[in-house]
């Protein structure tokens, strides 16, 4: 007699640990740090390859691989004091730092002052006549100079240091940022208007409630399109009425015909706008929380 034993159902393997699943802002970082190093890679590829296939010469365009291969010889150029005599008496990574921060300085402090200045001349332009009239026809005249050429007016004024150099990224951004104050509060829907007077809102609180957080987004954008035009204008000024700074560094290597200097130089002003435009964006992001990704409020 053949027994047959009752056999249960069998045990479930062990479930997986659920790897943590990125969301959808997360992708997009990613995604957008990917194509970065894709895009860098690439440039950087093909000017190695135009070097390999000598078809620039290496005094006068080195590529990455030479510039960055004597980065302890480069700092030395970075001395503390920032003066072409006492080049090579300091330097190091200590001093390309304080470099990049008094340059970093210059440029937040001018655009700070010229988009909050901007943004109240614009206002104020816009709203009351009799300032439009006296002040409108000076802004239209004065807006089409370039920055480099109120140089010498700001070494007049200000004399050799700092200031000079923070006043040309202010000019570089101020008669934009006044201009496009009175045009983006001319754009604000009416009805935001009316509702907020309906509802009993003042003209000043009608202003800060609804006008300033409509025109932001605009006003933002148009800092980050000059962020770029102020990083430029400061190395002129660097060069001329500040004499320190990573303009100086670059006016230092172009006398002394040293093209390794120049291009690690020139590196260093895009790692720094690339990061400043980034840190833009974040304080944009923060700042103009009611604003989604795609831009829809």
């Amino acid at each position: 007699m053949t027994t047959h034993a009752r056999i249960g159902p069998l045990p479930a393997p062990p479930a997986r640990a659920a790897l943590p699943r990125l969301g959808p802002a997360w992708r997009r970082r990613l995604a957008g740090l990917g194509w970065g190093i894709v895009s860098i890679g690439l440039f950087a590829g093909l000017w190695e390859a135009l070097w390999a296939l000598d078809l620039v010469n290496p005094l006068l365009l080195p590529p990455p691989h030479l510039f960055l291969a004597d980065i302890p010889g480069t700092l030395r150029y970075f001395d503390r004091s920032n003066r072409i005599g006492s080049v090579g008496s300091g330097g190091g990574v200590s001093a390309l730092l304080v470099t990049m921060a008094w340059t970093t300085m210059r440029v937040l402090v001018g655009l700070a002052l010229g988009f909050v200045c901007g943004v109240l001349v614009g206002a104020l332009i816009h709203y009351v006549r009799l300032l439009r009239n006296l002040l409108l026809p000076t802004v239209l005249l004065l807006a089409p100079i370039s920055p480099v050429a109120w140089l010498p007016v700001a070494i007049f004024v200000f004399g050799i240091g700092d200031k000079p150099a923070i006043f040309l990224v202010f000019i570089t951004l101020f008669f934009t940022i006044v201009l496009s104050t009175g045009s983006q509060i001319e754009s604000v829907p009416k009805t935001y208007i009316h509702v907020a007077r309906i509802m009993g809102a003042t003209s000043w609180q009608t202003f800060w409630r609804v006008i300033l957080p409509s025109i932001l987004p605009s006003l933002f954008m148009t800092l980050r399109l000059n962020l770029f035009g102020a990083w430029m204008v400061v190395l002129i000024a660097e060069t001329v009425g500040v004499g320190t700074g990573l303009g100086q560094i670059t006016a230092m290597a172009r006398s002394t015909f040293n093209a390794k200097l120049v291009f690690f130089t020139m590196a260093i002003i895009g790692v720094l706008g690339f990061l400043s435009d980034f840190g833009l964006r974040l304080v944009q992001r923060k700042m103009l929380w009611w604003i989604g990704p795609g831009g829809a409020r």
